[in-house]
């Protein structure tokens, strides 16, 4: 008989479904409220979104499997909804294994998670802005335990359990090698003795109380959420960028580079627009006196990847505003050339007409 385990399984679905939200009318909805603010200790400040998102509570969801998963969705202001199902567990330690693998490895809660988030875009139409033919997508995944018997500390825990905590954040089935379960368990962080969140690229491992796991749970679906951003303004960069090349390999004569100058008030246009955007998204939350979230966060961040994004957004806009430089100093060149040229043909004119004059 394995030990008897309690605690919960949360999947995350996030979709970037437009650019902008106006959170205020779907907030007014009977079911919606704004998300509480959530922290694991006693602070004098807290972590505190700029525009908090909204919540909203679904009917639960009965899978063929017999499973039946609680639904809400939550809405943030810069595009970004997230579908999130959970399950409560109890079992051993297996059968947490065998459930990692299964749910880390199945399609059918994206799908489910894709037609719920249509159905409430289209509903909350109104309150998107310049929303996407396309979406975006991120995925993860929270194995959370609040019971443990036999673990008075988190230490003990890894000790005892760590093979198995480092195939529930993989998803495997079978165990790993030596060196794979210490990179796992090596991104681990801890508040209190009788904590810990372990987290990877695509799911993370937490013991702590329902109430300590909350503040863990909203900061890795905001990590998730800002990578998406960064994503998204990354493809968009790579797209603009190819349609100026483009432009540039065709654009030899003169009037076609006197052109250069509505492309590059477009160019320009788009890298202050991406600008403000990202730095919006980079500064939706801020962590006020809690040093413990703000760790929490840089890990989680760069576990998911939102350092190398936002990197590659960085160096698509300086490659941007080097492009933006070039086109705009071609054309200064051409209307310098174009102005001595209008000159020289007026002094011609002129000397024309001087000289058929005195003959």
């Amino acid at each position: 008989m394995g030990e008897h385990l309690c605690g919960s399984v949360t999947a995350f679905v996030l979709y970037d479904v437009c650019e902008e939200m106006r959170l205020d009318q779907i907030r007014s909805k009977p079911a919606a409220r704004t998300q509480e603010k959530s922290l694991k200790h006693q602070a004098p400040e807290y972590v505190g979104f700029q525009r908090p998102p909204v919540v909203e509570s679904l009917e639960p969801l009965r899978l063929e499997s017999g499973e039946t998963l609680s639904e809400q969705i939550k809405y943030y202001d810069y595009g970004v909804i997230s579908v999130m199902f959970e399950r409560r567990f109890e079992g051993d330690w297996e059968q947490l294994v065998q459930l990692a693998a299964q749910w880390l490895a199945s399609s059918d809660l994206e799908r489910t998670a894709r037609n719920l988030a249509r159905q409430q875009v289209a509903a909350n139409l109104a309150a998107m802005v310049k929303p996407y033919k396309d979406w975006l997508v991120e995925d993860y995944f929270i194995f959370h335990l609040w019971q443990v018997p036999g673990c008075s500390s988190a230490v003990d825990l890894m000790t005892a359990h760590g093979d198995k905590i480092a195939q529930i954040v993989r998803g495997e089935n079978i165990a790993l090698s030596a060196g794979e379960r210490h990179e796992v368990l090596q991104s681990s962080i801890s508040y209190y003795p009788t904590d810990v969140a372990i987290v990877g690229w695509n799911a993370a491992f937490v013991y702590d109380t329902p109430a300590g796991a909350t503040t863990a749970m909203q900061i890795l679906e905001f990590a998730n959420s800002q990578l998406l951003e960064f994503r998204h303004y990354d493809q968009f960069l790579d797209q603009e960028l190819a349609g100026v090349y483009r432009s540039l390999e065709y654009r030899t004569g003169l009037l076609k580079r006197w052109r250069m100058r509505r492309a590059a008030s477009q160019l320009q246009a788009t890298t202050i627009e991406v600008t403000e955007l990202t730095e919006r998204a980079d500064n939706a939350i801020k962590f006020l006196s809690d040093m413990f979230s703000a760790r929490l966060y840089k890990l989680a961040a760069a576990k998911v990847g939102v350092p190398d994004y936002k990197n590659l957004v960085q160096e698509k806009l300086a490659t941007a505003d080097q492009l933006y430089r070039f086109l705009v100093e071609e054309f200064n060149q051409t209307r310098a050339f174009i102005l001595e040229l209008t000159v020289v043909i007026i002094l011609v004119i002129e000397l024309a007409f001087l000289f058929r004059g005195k003959s």
